[in-house]
């Protein structure tokens, strides 16, 4: 049926960058000083958060650009300078003297809003390269014509991801309380260091769409 092949589409080009597995741990690292709760809210949040992005950037992402002058090999620079900032604090994170207090329970509505869409949403789990591929399957790429049936299904796979990255951040915190003191301390520090990684891919990948347009 042309409608489920039209999801698969979707699905096939974004899930593999979305990778919410694979974003999982690093979500968990950058939510570990809040309680169980905050976290299982926050997972909410930010599977939220990412399909009203990708329904944006779909939706208007290529106008947006257009009316900016903004190129996508730029997105993908600033973002990637927003993503090694982030996580080069959560990799020196701890090492003065003096520790940041973590949130209190009655408090953490305020860390939850904080960064449910920064860093959590964007761009640790909907990167400058998926806003990329969500633009050009809105403006009818990866060799469809565009139609509203066409968008409606778009926006269903959108939907199905969102679902993922729910699942595989709400059910990953229980990961936290298996691991202890020290295998939680390991676990941050490669986490961070996974995403400076992936932050300087990203990075890296637009310095390299810039300079082919010379």
């Amino acid at each position: 049926m042309p409608v489920i092949e039209s999801i698969l589409v979707t699905l096939a080009a974004l899930l593999p960058i979305v990778n919410p597995l694979g974003t999982a741990p690093i979500f968990l690292a950058m939510s570990a000083d809040l309680p169980a709760d905050a976290r299982r809210h926050l997972a909410t949040v930010v599977a939220r958060n990412a399909f009203v992005l990708l329904a944006a950037a779909m939706l208007f992402g290529s106008y947006v650009l257009a009316f900016f002058g903004i190129s996508v090999p730029v997105v993908r620079v600033a973002g990637g300078l927003v993503l090694l900032s982030a996580a080069w604090r959560l990799l020196h994170a701890g090492e003065t003297t003096e520790a940041p207090p973590s949130p209190l329970v009655d408090a953490w509505q305020r860390e939850v809003a904080s960064r449910g869409f920064y860093p959590l949403t964007f761009p640790l789990t909907i990167g400058p390269g998926t806003i990329s591929i969500a633009i050009t399957l809105g403006a009818g790429g990866a060799g469809r014509p565009f139609s509203p049936l066409v968008l409606f299904t778009d926006l269903i796979g959108v939907a199905i991801i969102s679902l993922s990255v729910y699942l595989s951040y709400r059910f990953a915190s229980r990961l936290i309380a298996s691991m202890g003191e020290t295998g939680t301390n390991v676990f941050l520090r490669l986490s961070a260091f996974i995403l400076l990684c992936v932050a300087v891919a990203i990075l890296w990948s637009g310095i390299v769409g810039l300079l082919a347009t010379l």
